[in-house]
């Protein structure tokens, strides 16, 4: 039995693997979404800030740690790693939007999670004195991470090149 190439596709094919190979989702809280709104109580630091504060804890300013980065990423990798993975097998077959795909939905579906995490009540639960500062605020939850929503909606994803 013989095979006959009526088309070399090859080009094609690795060109697509390159473009899933040679970038990268990064999940979290870019320069673009730092900003806070300028009601928030003067936002004397960005998202980003409070972001890095909330996952590692402030001993020094009585504040635990409330992990919910990269838990959330963490949860979210065996979904994220199949789409890459099918990705990566539409982009063998010569899908040349197969590596875009692939990169937008492993992206969407770590930052979906990790807003899931903020949602969540991550112990340990918020002190008294912050839930009667809030109710002063005319705020009624009690969810940790969760106050005027700007931490949570801050955090996406970006696709980039690999350095």
């Amino acid at each position: 039995m013989s095979v006959k190439v009526t088309k070399d596709e090859l080009a094609n094919v690795l060109k697509n693997i390159h473009a899933l190979v040679s970038r990268e989702v990064l999940i979290g809280i870019p320069e673009s979404e730092d900003a806070r709104k300028a009601s928030e109580d003067g936002a004397p630091i960005g998202n980003a800030e409070i972001g890095y504060i909330q996952e590692t804890g402030s001993p020094a300013n009585n504040l635990p740690a409330r992990p919910f980065l990269v838990p959330g990423v963490e949860k979210a990798l065996p979904q994220a790693i199949n789409q890459l993975k099918r990705g990566g097998e539409r982009a063998l077959s010569g899908e040349s939007t197969a590596a875009d795909t692939a990169l937008h939905a492993a992206g969407l579906i770590a930052q979906s999670s990790v807003r899931a995490t903020i949602v969540a009540v991550i112990p340990p639960p918020l002190a008294e004195s912050t839930i009667k500062a809030r109710q002063r605020r005319g705020r009624t939850g009690t969810t940790p991470l969760l106050d005027t929503g700007q931490l949570r909606n801050a955090v996406t994803y970006v696709i980039r090149k690999k350095k």
